[in-house]
C-alpha cells in the first residue's frame, strides 16, 4: 500500500527537502535553466520507448521519467501509469542513481575543456532567513499538478529552514529516510515477480534508462556551457551534470 498509494515517495521527499539547501538557487535563479536542460533524456527515452513498439503510451512515459534520475518520482509516475513495469523501472532508477560516479565523469570530460573545468565561480550573495522560509511556501503554490511530491519536498525544507523544528528536521533527514528506504526496497522487490520482471522488455527498460540518464547529463552540461558563453565565462559547465535529478 505504501507504494500503490504513493506514500513512500512522499515521505522520502520530506527527507530530501529537509536535506536540501535551496540558497544557491534563490541567489542565482537562472540556474533553473540548467535543471530544465538536464531533462532532455526524459523526452528522448520516452520517444525511443514509444517508437520501439514494445510499450504503450503510458508505459513509455513511465520509462522516460528515468531520465530524471530520481527514484521516488519514477516510482510515483510508474505506479500511476504503468504498475506492471514498477519492478524494472524502480531497479533501473536506483541502480543509475548509485552509478552516478561511473556514468557522469566520462561525459563531463568529453563535453568540457580543461579551461572550462578550471573556472572558479564567484561566491553567491547571502540569502536571508525570510527568503529561505518564503521559498518553499511559494514554490508549493505554483506547481499544483506536482503538489503531491513538491509539497512534501517543500514541507521538509520548511522544517529545516524555519529554525524551530530542528528535531523533526533531523529525524526526517536520517531515521525517516532510512526506514522508508528499507520499506520501499522491500515493497518494490515484492512486486518484481518473475512473470513481470524476467522478460525482454525489462532489459530494454534498463538500456533506455541508461540512455536517458546519459543524455540528460549531456543536456545539463551543454546548457551550462551555453550559459557560460552568454555570461562571459563565469559559469563552470561541470555544474550542469547536477541538473539531472531536478525532480521533473
Amino acid at each position: 500500500l505504501g507504494v500503490k498509494l504513493g506514500i513512500y515517495p512522499c515521505l522520502i521527499f520530506i527527507g530530501i527537502g529537509a536535506m536540501t539547501d535551496f540558497s544557491p538557487l534563490i541567489a542565482n535563479p537562472k540556474s533553473l535553466l540548467i535543471g530544465a536542460g538536464a531533462q532532455l533524456g526524459v523526452f528522448i527515452a520516452f520517444a525511443a520507448a514509444l517508437l520501439s513498439g514494445q510499450f504503450s503510451l503510458a508505459e513509455a512515459m513511465s520509462i522516460g521519467i528515468l531520465g530524471g534520475a530520481d527514484g521516488p518520482t519514477a516510482i510515483l509516475v510508474t505506479k500511476t501509469l504503468a504498475p506492471v513495469l514498477l519492478g524494472g523501472i524502480a531497479i533501473a532508477a536506483y541502480s543509475y542513481m548509485a552509478l552516478i560516479p561511473m556514468i557522469q565523469p566520462p561525459f563531463m570530460r568529453l563535453l568540457t575543456t580543461k579551461k572550462e573545468r578550471a573556472i572558479r565561480m564567484e561566491a553567491l550573495r547571502p540569502v536571508s532567513k525570510l527568503e529561505k522560509i518564503l521559498f518553499p511556501l511559494i514554490v508549493g503554490l505554483i506547481v499544483p499538478d506536482a503538489l503531491v511530491l513538491i509539497g512534501c519536498l517543500m514541507f521538509g525544507n520548511l522544517l529545516n529552514v524555519c529554525g524551530v523544528t530542528d528535531r523533526l528536521s533531523k529525524t526526517a533527514q536520517n531515521e525517516l529516510m532510512n526506514i522508508v528506504t528499507i520499506f520501499l526496497g522491500i515493497s518494490v522487490g515484492a512486486t518484481a515477480s518473475a512473470a513481470n520482471f524476467l522478460r525482454p522488455q525489462t532489459l530494454l527498460i534498463i538500456a533506455l534508462g541508461l540512455v536517458a540518464f546519459s543524455i540528460s547529463t549531456c543536456g545539463g552540461l551543454l546548457t551550462a556551457k551555453l550559459m557560460n558563453v552568454i555570461c562571459g565565462g563565469t559559469i563552470n559547465p561541470l555544474i550542469g551534470s547536477a541538473g539531472v535529478s531536478a525532480v521533473p
